[in-house]
Parts: C-alpha cells; sequence; structure tokens
C-alpha cells in the first residue's frame, strides 16, 4: 500500500539528528528504554510531546504491583492477571512480566525511589481489586506515579547518552516498504513564538506514548492522552489488536467543574464502600470480593445502578474508616476533594466510571518488537497480550517497566540497516480548506466516544458512530496542519475509528467490552484477537 504522510515537507531544509535511538514519549516506558538503551552503550533521544510532569505515569496514584511480600509469588500474581483477563491474556506475556517484574522493582529502590515504608523499614504492601495478596508499592501515598517519573526523569537527565526533549510532537513515523527509520516531528521555539520541524533519522524507534482516554468525553487521563502513538504506527502499516478493550475506571470524581480525578482502587482495597443514591451498598452479592471485584465488574455495575437510580453518579463511602489512615494513604485525594469543598473523611464522595486505560495497542512480541522492522514499543501504547480483556489494577506501570527495559536493550543491540534518505514526505490526500471549528470536531468526538463507545455498547450505535467519524475525517484529514493541534485530532480521529471497528467486530460481552445485543458467552467467537493494518482497513 502507497506510503502516507499527513504533509509535505522538503526533508532538504529540515534540522536532523541522528541518535541510536529514537523514543517517543517520557513516561515509566519511555524513560525505561531509555535508560536501557544507554547501558548498552546506544546514544538516545527522548522525545516528549508534553513535559515531563505531564505523562500518564506522573498521573498515576494507586501504586505498581509485584510480588515481594512473603507470602507472595510470581505464579500468585501470573493467576490473578489471568483471572481478570477474561480469558484473553498472553500467559507468556504475563509471565515475563511477573518473573521480571520483581527485579525492576529491586532496581527503582536501590536508584533511591522513595516507596512508601512501613514502621520496620520494610516497603509497605497493600492490596487491590482482583489481587490475592498484598503487592501493591505505592509512593507519598497515592502520589506513586509522580515519584516514579520524578527518579526516572532524573536518572535520564544526567545519563550523559540520553538527550531528553520536551514538547516534541510527533508528525509521523519516518518508514518505507515495513521499514522504519526515525520521525519527523514539530519542536517547540518558545523563543521564536511558533513550532518547526525536526526530522530524527534513528537505527530504532520506540514508540512509548501512553494511552487514549483523552478520545472520551469523561476520563481519568491527562491531556497529552489522545492515542497518538497508534495513530502513527496505523498510518506507517504497523499490526494493531485488541483495540474494542478499552478500561473504565468505576470511580472517578463526579462534581461540576471539577477534572474527572482518579479515585484510586486503593482506597477500595482499604475498605472503602460502594453506595447508590439511595445510600445502599450494591456490590455485596452481586461479586464474591464486593467492591474489590475486578473494575469491568465494578464499572458495569456501578453504570447499571446509575440506570437503575436514575441518578449520574453514585457515592464512595470512607466515613467509617479510621481517619488518620485515609489521611496518610490518600492526602493527594482529599487535597483535591477539599479544593471543591469535599472531605473523604465526612463526606460520600460522588463517583462514576471513566475512562481510564486501552488494553490494546501496537502488536508487540516478547522483545517489544512490532510488525515493522526498526519499530518498538511499549507501556500503554502496545498490546503485548498481558492485560488480555481486562487489566489487572496496578499491572500497568511495570509493564511499562519492564518491556520498557526490554524494547531499549533491544532496539540498543538492533543490526545497523540501510539508510532511508528520501528529499521529500508527500501527503497522498487532496488539500482543501478547512470550514469547520476544531474544538467542535474534537469535543463532539470526545461526546460520542463516551456516549455510544462506553461501557455498554450496541451494534445501531457503533455503526453511526463509525459514520460519524468517517465523515469528520474526511474534512479534517484534507488540512495540511502545521501546529499539533490539528495534527493532533486527525490522530483521534483515527484511533476512534479504529477502537469502534473492533467494538462492532467483537460480538461478545467480557472484560472491558460490553455488547448489550451480544450478551451470552460464547467460547468459540470470544478466544481470538481483532487485529489490524491500515491496508487491510482502509482496502
Amino acid at each position: 500500500m502507497k506510503e502516507h504522510y499527513l504533509v509535505d515537507a522538503d526533508l532538504r531544509r529540515v534540522h536532523k539528528l541522528t541518535p541510536d535511538v529514537l523514543v517517543i514519549g517520557g513516561g515509566a516506558a519511555g524513560l525505561s528504554a531509555a535508560l536501557s538503551a544507554s547501558e548498552e552503550g546506544a546514544s538516545v533521544v527522548v522525545a516528549s510531546k508534553s513535559a515531563l510532569t505531564d505523562t500518564n505515569t506522573a498521573h498515576a496514584q494507586g501504586g505498581v504491583a509485584a510480588a515481594l511480600g512473603p507470602d507472595d509469588s510470581p505464579e500468585a500474581h501470573l493467576n490473578d492477571t489471568i483471572g481478570a483477563g477474561a480469558g484473553l491474556t498472553d500467559e507468556d506475556a504475563a509471565r515475563l512480566v511477573v518473573t521480571e517484574g520483581p527485579e525492576r522493582i529491586r532496581a527503582l529502590l536501590e536508584w533511591g525511589t522513595a516507596f512508601d515504608r512501613n514502621d520496620d523499614g520494610t516497603v509497605a504492601l497493600t492490596r487491590e481489586a482482583a489481587h490475592a495478596h498484598n503487592r501493591i508499592l505505592h509512593a507519598n501515598g497515592d502520589a506513586t506515579g509522580r515519584e516514579i517519573q520524578r527518579l526516572l526523569t532524573a536518572r535520564a537527565s544526567d545519563d550523559h547518552n540520553i538527550t531528553v526533549t520536551p514538547e516534541h510532537f510527533v508528525i509521523d513515523l519516518l518508514h518505507h516498504e515495513g521499514s522504519v527509520h526515525g520521525a519527523l516531528m514539530l519542536a517547540r521555539q518558545p523563543s521564536a513564538g511558533g513550532w518547526e520541524r525536526v526530522l530524527i533519522c534513528a537505527k530504532s524507534t520506540i514508540l512509548a506514548t501512553g494511552g487514549a482516554g483523552r478520545l472520551f468525553r469523561e476520563t481519568t487521563n491527562p491531556e497529552p492522552a489522545t492515542g497518538d502513538g497508534i495513530a502513527l504506527a496505523y498510518r506507517a502499516g504497523a499490526r494493531l489488536a485488541d483495540l474494542e478493550f478499552v478500561q473504565f475506571h468505576p470511580t472517578a470524581l463526579y462534581l461540576a467543574g471539577a477534572p474527572r480525578l482518579l479515585i484510586s482502587e486503593a482506597v477500595r482495597g482499604e475498605g472503602a464502600h460502594l453506595l447508590n443514591t439511595l445510600r445502599e451498598r450494591f456490590m455485596v452479592g452481586r461479586h464474591p470480593q464486593a467492591e474489590l471485584a475486578p473494575r469491568d465488574v465494578v464499572s458495569v455495575a456501578v453504570t447499571e445502578e446509575m440506570r437503575r437510580t436514575k441518578s449520574p453518579h453514585v457515592y464512595l463511602d470512607l466515613r467509617h474508616l479510621p481517619v488518620e489512615l485515609v489521611m496518610s494513604r490518600f492526602p493527594g485525594i482529599a487535597t483535591t476533594c477539599g479544593m471543591f469543598g469535599l472531605s473523604i473523611t465526612r463526606d460520600l464522595i460522588p463517583v462514576r466510571p471513566a475512562a481510564h486505560y486501552v488494553m490494546g495497542g501496537v502488536m508487540t512480541d516478547l522483545e517489544a518488537r512490532t510488525s515493522l522492522e526498526g519499530l518498538f514499543a511499549a507501556g500503554e501504547v502496545a498490546c503485548t497480550g498481558l492485560h488480555g480483556a481486562n487489566r489487572l489494577a496496578s499491572n500497568s506501570l511495570l509493564e511499562g517497566l519492564v518491556f520498557g527495559w526490554v524494547a531499549g536493550r533491544i532496539a540498543a543491540a538492533a543490526a545497523p540497516r540501510g539508510e532511508f534518505k528520501p528529499k521529500r514526505l508527500a501527503r497522498t490526500i487532496p488539500k482543501r480548506p478547512l470550514r469547520v471549528n476544531l474544538d467542535d470536531v474534537r469535543s463532539s468526538l470526545q461526546a460520542l466516544m463516551t456516549r455510544q463507545v462506553g461501557v455498554f455498547r450496541n451494534a445501531a450505535e457503533l455503526e453511526s458512530a463509525l459514520r460519524a467519524f468517517g465523515h469528520w475525517r474526511d474534512y479534517v484529514n484534507s488540512v495540511e496542519f502545521d501546529t499539533p493541534g490539528g495534527l493532533e485530532l486527525q490522530n483521534m480521529l483515527v484511533v476512534a475509528t479504529l477502537i469502534t471497528h473492533g467494538a462492532l467486530v467483537r460480538e461478545e460481552s467480557r472484560g472491558g467490552h460490553r455488547r448489550v445485543d451480544f450478551p451470552d458467552r460464547d467460547d468459540a467467537s470470544w478466544r481470538r484477537r481483532i487485529e489490524i493494518t491500515r491496508a487491510e482497513f482502509e482496502k
């Protein structure tokens, strides 16, 4: 299929960098990949769309899972991971993560990560939904991601092999005949008040761009999480899988004017109850683990209770828990809720499900290789098969740490290839003047995804959404943008289309995907992966 780029570009007039390894993304997966590649002697450029304080990692609250406790084991962690995955977990990928995970956590401890500790000095471990053991490490109560981000950022900044470049938005991967050779991007130039194009040619390119929660109006994700890496890989021809599996976190703060703050799984792990607006506990009797049931089960139950009681939310109740415990474990949540007049020890906290994590993404093997030569992927942008149809709580940071480290090591050792030296990149879509408001299209996309591609789905609404996305793509894609806003919207439309397509094709209901028109189990149709490439989708 003909190569496709979003812009026309004369590469002879573009500033050029030539590291051994280009890492796109600055969260746990990207920085782990950079540090690993550097350890192998490679020169690395880390290109981050945002400041490194605004990654999905930096916003992660609950913790990171690892079998470190005396009564725990990687095998037990594996069993819990498979159990949560609703029959679609790749056991080899899961075994790699739970086995290598403790080593990566020990490395963080050796580097100085300030995980919370017990009075005797041992690392504190707590429990979250669907875990059989206490295996969740946390930092500063509910700021685990921020602490991991701080440590990895400091390590990368001090590494002479690594150059970190924030505010670099990738336009497209440089791809040719099934191989990737770097990326063309926009770099912010504060002194000039705009953006300039930069070409980074590399032996290996690692996608670590995080998730796509911002495709939905209701989401816990930060602003940069718009699915860019999935769209980049799709345009370059990479194979994608499992995109229909979007995890909706059951407890996001629901207050007018407030961000959809994630109320961590760990709150229920410490004993918080879920109440409907009639003040009734509704998880007891619905699942043996009640509030600690897997996230998909809780999200479905919350949505059903909202519909039954005709309310836009349910409540989290922490009032029966010791005040000292709540305030020491959840200082960040307490502070944010306090800004909106809520005391988490005295008041009921209104919550509802919000898009949180994409289980699918760019298909990789156990060495983080994608279907394109020279392209690797790690973290939420990748689809290793670890999560199956439903991610086990706190496995995401662990996956990013483990597969990021693997990706960096393998990418650094990749054999040199013949250099691709194009003089120009050419768009394949005719240009037209823009006649719509991009903000309106973006908000309409997010509303439609939440309404028709959310917790509950059906064929009629999915088909309607696909028609709308196709219409919007026709005129948004006809414009060549020279700033990130329009390019980001083009990426969002691609990924929204692919998620909705996967949801339409999968006619079953388990894990993060629930089709109300196909409620019955069908093992024969379920146990498969819905894979897609641009060549297959656009033929």
